[in-house]
């Protein structure tokens, strides 16, 4: 049940960065920053109206802090690899960010003391290998300020990184979903409004709606991730959520007729196949 959890999480975070994608293509200018800022604003919104409402909602101090925190990384983590896609390559940076996975994968192991079967350990090479694979794209523009640039992928692996291992923190102190959840969209929302009151821009109302469903679509992924984090290992439910690269890939076929690869139908099918391995 939590490998479908964590499925289900891979794909919610897919659909979420194609919007993202297909609101900044085509011409359209939609702001990120102001589509972010509603999606935390609307899911803290329903999130915290939940919890009062069901009587489920009792943060606390551990709770708001580590739920703040990953709200905040996970916002800056998602503006940095704007700006990385920005200054460089998609072929160099969006493989360099997928491997943020390896941090939490490696704590889970070390400082959670999950044990891993060899089989298993095939499995996850393959998703990670999958997930590097299908993103990358030969042939892209040559690199462009390689300081900036590098320091936007650093700061982005770092942010989705750390994200990761807090994940998996709040999981092993048991800490309530809900609470992490409301947390985790106000302290991000914060942040994210924080950095609006500076730029000042225009906000458009297409960005209102296109953040209040990236935030419905977001408060059912991270529900899924923490019942998978609380339920099946974390270093197999990190890289399928990974994954998510290949409901990007997939839907760009789809929408923008985007050719598929000899390279990614591979990496396709290594990411199944790890799956299968990881459940042996």
């Amino acid at each position: 049940m939590w490998v479908l959890a964590a499925l289900t999480t891979s794909i919610g975070f897919g659909i979420n960065n194609t919007i993202f994608k297909w609101s900044t293509a085509d011409g359209k200018t939609y702001s990120k920053l102001h589509v972010q800022f509603f999606f935390y604003l609307a899911a803290f919104l329903m999130t915290a109206a939940y919890g009062i409402v069901s009587g489920s909602l009792h943060v606390s101090v551990i709770s708001v802090l580590l739920g703040a925190f990953i709200g905040i990384l996970n916002a800056n983590g998602n503006i940095q690899m704007s700006m990385a896609f920005e200054k460089g390559p998609a072929s160099l940076t969006a493989p360099l960010i997928a491997a943020n996975a390896v941090f939490p994968i490696l704590t889970a192991a070390l400082f959670f003391h999950e044990k891993i079967t060899g089989l298993q350990l095939i499995g996850i090479v393959f998703m990670l290998g999958a997930a590097l694979v299908i993103q990358y794209t030969p042939k892209s523009k040559e690199l462009s300020d390689y300081l900036p640039w590098m320091l936007r992928v650093l700061f982005a692996v770092l942010s989705f990184g750390v994200l990761g291992v807090l994940m998996k923190t709040t999981s092993y102190l048991h800490l309530s979903s809900i609470d992490v959840l409301t947390s985790m969209y106000g302290g991000g929302g914060v942040y994210l409004g924080v950095r609006m009151a500076f730029r000042r821009n225009k906000i458009l109302p297409p960005e209102v709606k296109i953040g209040t469903c990236v935030g419905m679509i977001s408060i059912l992924s991270y529900s899924c991730y923490f019942y998978a984090l609380n339920t099946g290992m974390a270093s197999i439910v990190f890289p399928i959520v990974s994954l998510n690269c290949l409901v990007v890939v997939l839907a760009g076929c789809y929408f923008y007729k985007e050719s598929l690869k000899v390279y990614q139908v591979i990496g396709i099918a290594a990411a199944l196949l790890g799956i299968v391995l990881t459940k042996i």
